[in-house]
């Protein structure tokens, strides 16, 4: 079974991600938290709201992007931050949609709020309170009804994998431990299950800034499992970058936007070749 790590120092990543993305255009690159707002508003592609029902008398409202192609699409659930559901992630659910998945990204908060409302009526600490509150079985059976619910539509495929950051990225991770259907797992700096890897069927890959210690600490225990059990989990570190990389491209003085430019083409490489 393939495995691999990669370690690099920062100069080299930096180099590297030059080298790689030389003429790349920021467009294949998810948007900065900054520039997130602007490159929603500016996207060729359908974006909508939807509402999707996720069993035990519960509905979540939802994001989805469509891609612009020929042929019925692979979906892709996009689990948000501790921040909620986020211009951000919607922004990184569009980007997924220019490379030809089916992205929906569930608000995990639905129902959370003062009248049933979502991520949009809590402040940033009143997500990260909220979020930090939510009950792990019903998170899973939310994203579960979320890619039932986009591989049922009428231009979709029944193939499905999941990518989460920070805390959506311990919860992609553990969400393989759940799901036997899933075809892959993308965790961007997202801590490692305490146990459950006997049921991981989906290939997983771990994206993880080198300064990230908290994360970084349970990067072995999942490593140690899945290689003893035979199963696919990749790990790409990338020196010198931080929690959030994807998101904050412009830290930790180039070494986040060094991960970047590696860690989004390896991303799509990955998504494409499980719901292939």
């Amino acid at each position: 079974m393939k495995r691999r790590t990669i370690v690099m120092s920062q100069a080299t990543t930096i180099l590297l991600a030059l080298l790689a993305t030389d003429g790349l255009p920021a467009q294949e690159l998810p948007a900065s938290n900054e520039e997130a707002v602007q490159r929603l508003n500016a996207s060729p592609r359908h974006g909508d709201w939807v509402t999707y029902a996720a069993g035990d008398r519960d509905s979540v409202s939802a994001w989805i992007v469509y891609p612009e192609r020929a042929s019925n699409a692979p979906v892709v659930v996009v689990i948000h931050e501790i921040y909620g559901l986020t211009d951000w992630i919607r922004g990184v659910a569009d980007q997924l949609a220019s490379h030809g998945f089916i992205a929906i990204a569930p608000d995990l908060l639905s129902g959370k709020g003062e009248g049933g409302a979502g991520s949009e009526s809590f402040d940033r600490q009143g997500a990260v309170r909220a979020v930090r509150a939510l009950d792990d079985g019903e998170v899973a059976r939310r994203v579960t009804a979320a890619a039932r619910y986009a591989t049922a539509l009428p231009s979709a495929r029944d193939a499905f994998a999941v990518i989460g950051f920070c805390w959506g990225g311990s919860t992609s991770f553990a969400f393989a431990t759940r799901q036997p259907d899933l075809r892959g797992a993308v965790v961007y700096y997202g801590s490692s299950p305490d146990a459950g890897y006997d049921d991981i069927r989906a290939a997983v890959i771990g994206l993880y800034g080198s300064d990230d210690a908290r994360v970084n600490a349970t990067i072995r225990r999942a490593r140690d499992a899945m290689n003893a059990l035979g199963k696919r989990y990749e790990v790409e570190m990338y020196e010198g970058a931080g929690h959030g990389f994807l998101r904050a491209q412009d830290g930790r003085d180039g070494a986040n936007m060094a991960a970047t430019r590696r860690a989004w083409p390896r991303t799509v490489e990955f998504l494409r070749e499980v719901l292939q």
